[in-house]
């Protein structure tokens, strides 16, 4: 970003705890593109919308974004979600070789037309997910995981749950239609950002073409193109699902990043799936014309030291548990302030990632975020000769 002033004061007080003022001061000067929309100007026509910064969460507009509705093939979002989780944590590889169930097979809509009997790959079924939004795939990446696409459901509400999503509820793995699957713009962005932390969707998430074998034989190639045309007509486009059926209209959850800023734009219901990308388009353009977003730091950032009481080790280093970041209106002056708390000693013993501070975030003195900070190592109580030969130490200094 061009011409940013930063004045670093450091100071501190104590009562029983050391606090760490630091005040970052950040005059931005820019200037308001003559293009940029004000949020009444947008005329957004799909039924609900929303627009969000991913590092912050903040929403910058929304349309009915609390409503209740259809989500379509939107909902393999959460499919693909649970997918990554099971990849991560190893109770799937991308190697598995999944045998077809009559019941995935027998899916209708978007669809690979997989075969009763045939394997697929756990890759090749997230690839047809998010490249071509089968629907036989889905369920067969649900099976493959849970068991059954009813376990698979329920674990998709619990994690709904998790991520507070208050107005979703999913009745299966692919979005078909059912008067009580649903879910709300918000919710829809809430998973999406939740997606989009895991690195191994984006070799597949921004695929506009491939294709794969299929049937018993695999003597037949199915050509995967991706529904989300953004990929090819939007600079910096980073995903994210395509929906559409008579019930849901056409839908879209799309996400972009340019420069430092990475925004998710929800449209729900829109009439033709020309207007869905069109306001997706309006949206995360108003996004990037009037915004920007600023780093303040970087998970495991060390943002001071603390002294350790009969520990291993005279101190321990406080880190970020994670990036911050802050969102900001283009054109205006923002004085942001950075406050590190932290305790004036810790009893050992203390484990690696252990929360022992804060890092307060303030614009204009208001808090707008606040992020933990963790010990970077882990700290065992000191024996006995450790802690004879500290003490002679000190004694022989102070002497």
């Amino acid at each position: 970003m061009d011409n940013i002033k930063v004045n670093i004061n450091l100071g501190g007080c104590l009562v029983n705890k050391r606090i760490i003022s630091i005040i970052l001061l950040f005059i931005i000067w820019l200037t308001i593109p003559s293009n940029a929309f004000a949020n009444d100007e947008l005329n957004i026509q799909a039924k609900s919308a929303l627009l969000m910064d991913y590092h912050t969460g903040e929403i910058i507009y929304e349309k009915n974004s609390h409503e209740k509705v259809p989500p379509a093939s939107i909902s393999k979002i959460m499919t693909l979600l649970l997918g990554m989780e099971a990849l991560e944590a190893g109770k799937i590889n991308l190697s598995d070789k999944v045998r077809i169930s009559s019941h995935a097979a027998g899916m209708g809509g978007s669809q690979l037309w997989l075969e009763e009997g045939e394997t697929q790959t756990v890759e090749d079924l997230f690839k047809s997910i998010t490249i071509r939004s089968a629907n036989d795939a889905s369920v067969a990446l649900a099976e493959h995981i849970a068991g059954s696409e009813e376990i698979f459901v329920k674990m998709m509400n619990e994690k709904a749950k998790s991520l507070g999503m208050k107005n979703t509820n999913f009745m299966n793995a692919s979005g078909l239609p059912d008067e009580n699957h649903f879910v709300s713009a918000y919710d829809v962005a809430l998973m999406s950002a939740e997606l989009l932390k895991h690195k191994q969707i984006h070799n597949w998430l921004t695929v506009y073409m491939d294709e794969i074998l299929v049937g018993k034989k695999k003597d037949k190639v199915q050509s995967l193109v991706n529904t989300n045309r953004l990929i090819k007509e939007y600079e910096g486009t980073t995903g994210i699902k395509t929906g559409s059926t008579s019930e849901a209209g056409y839908c879209l959850a799309a996400s972009a990043k340019r420069g430092n800023l990475q925004l998710i734009a929800i449209v729900m219901g829109s009439d033709t799936s020309k207007i869905r990308f069109n306001e997706s388009m309006r949206l995360l353009d108003y996004g990037f014309a009037n915004y920007d977003s600023i780093t303040i730091g970087r998970k495991g950032d060390v943002l001071g030291k603390v002294n350790v009481h009969k520990g291993n080790t005279p101190y321990i280093e406080a880190v970020l548990e994670k990036d911050s970041y802050i969102l900001l209106s283009k054109g205006k002056e923002g004085n942001i302030s950075k406050e590190i708390l932290l305790p004036e000693f810790l009893e050992s013993p203390i484990e690696e990632g252990q929360e022992i501070g804060q890092m307060i975030v303030k614009i204009d003195g208001k808090e707008v975020d606040r992020i933990k900070l963790v010990s970077k190592t882990g700290v065992d109580k000191a024996g006995f000769k450790e802690m004879f030969k500290r003490t002679l130490k000190s004694f022989l200094i102070n002497k």
